[in-house]
């Protein structure tokens, strides 16, 4: 009880520009804190959409591993369909051996595509076949592109989209 009353004696000798400062901290800090809890609620709002319901992925735990069949289907999926837009501008060829490829497939796999690569000797900029390390090319040149091609919305990249959403894979 002292320490509170000695807090409060010692707060009466500060002056106006510090109580000023502490008092504006705080009131900033507490209505940032409630927008961001706004926010972050009416994100949640909505009860008009459809809840996916909740499943049981036999990869959560911690000594479970992928459906590497399912992994398969899924880089089949993407690479025939979703890679016309969406690009995974993070992954690697190298990323997808013994995940979904062995590692001729993906060898095979990053072959298929002509990276830039350079300057050689002469300074000039050249195209070579890929290699495991390459990482997997983008479906457009620059955003501008894809905006033009996708009647203006730019396809997001899908290499980290579990993260970004706030259910992760459930969705």
């Amino acid at each position: 009880m002292t320490s509170t009353f000695s807090f409060f004696k010692a707060a009466t000798r500060w002056s106006k520009n510090h109580k000023f400062f502490l008092t504006s901290f705080g009131v900033l800090a507490g209505g940032g804190s409630s927008l961001i809890y706004a926010l972050e609620q009416s994100i949640h709002a909505s009860n008009d959409a459809a809840h996916v319901a909740k499943q049981k992925w036999n990869h959560n735990g911690w000594f479970d591993t992928l459906d590497h069949a399912s992994v398969r289907r899924g880089w089949e999926v993407y690479k025939n369909v979703c890679a016309a837009c969406h690009s995974v501008e993070y992954l690697a060829y190298r990323e997808l051996v013994g995940v979904c490829l062995t590692e001729d497939e993906a060898k095979a796999e990053a072959a298929e595509q002509l990276i830039d690569d350079g300057p050689d000797e002469t300074g000039a900029m050249f195209k070579r076949p890929g290699k495991l390390s390459d990482l997997l090319p983008k479906p457009y040149p620059n955003e501008e592109a894809a905006r033009y091609a996708n009647g203006g919305a730019y396809p997001p990249d899908l290499t980290y989209i579990t993260q970004a959403r706030i259910d992760g894979e459930k969705k």
